[in-house]
């Protein structure tokens, strides 16, 4: 093989090792989330107010959406890098004699089913514990009268961080990590393939979100 050969290879395979890493550090990131559960413990031992309990779930669950849609852009990128490579030595029949992946890029970004499974665990995580939390501390003040209930600021947090943080640090990674994949699609489309014969769909998804 020559050098630009073996490079090739070489980066091939540090890509697979990029991947296998961010889906490492997303799992991590859920066993941080687990663990502050813990701070429901520290609510019931009167350690802390169940208000703050229920706001340090709710900030650690977004951090993790986060840190997911941020993993899941390394993730699509890499398989861009890696699809690109694949192209310098598969040819266009392989796309039936091997794999029909490395014909077309993942549109927009598009989030991997096993990131978004996780995803899906922190709404359910997030959703949860508000509707704990309204049930508990909310649901009964909302039928006192006019004038003999005052707002209480500590009640409110978890919802408070939830439309902030969600804007600021998730929407935010979420939509700038879009960007930052469609840049580096137009900027590195890779060896063009025909693929006229191929049917993409749910598995490869190149033209939904």
């Amino acid at each position: 093989m020559t050098k630009r050969e073996q490079f090739l290879i070489k980066m091939y395979e540090q890509m697979f090792n990029d991947i296998d890493r961010h889906h490492k550090i997303v799992w991590q990131v859920v066993g941080v989330l687990i663990g502050s559960f813990a701070f429901i413990a520290l609510a019931e031992k009167n350690i802390i107010p169940i208000d703050l309990a229920v706001t340090m779930i709710i900030l650690v669950s977004l951090w993790v959406l986060a840190h997911v849609y941020d993993s899941n852009y390394w993730y699509n990128r890499n398989l861009v890098i890696i699809s690109n490579i694949e192209r310098q030595f598969l040819e266009k029949t392989d796309l039936k004699d091997i794999q029909y992946y490395f014909g077309e890029h993942r549109s927009k970004n598009s989030v991997q089913t096993s990131l978004k499974i996780q995803l899906y665990l922190v709404w359910a995580v997030i959703i949860v514990f508000l509707y704990y939390h309204f049930v508990s501390r909310i649901y009964s003040g909302l039928f006192l009268k006019w004038g003999e209930s005052t707002i209480d600021w500590i009640r409110i947090t978890p919802y408070i961080t939830v439309i902030i943080f969600y804007y600021i640090l998730v929407n935010w990674i979420k939509n700038k990590r879009k960007k930052n994949y469609i840049e580096f699609l137009e900027n590195s489309p890779g060896k063009n393939i025909e693929t006229e014969s191929i049917k993409y769909g749910d598995g490869h998804p190149i033209n939904n979100n």
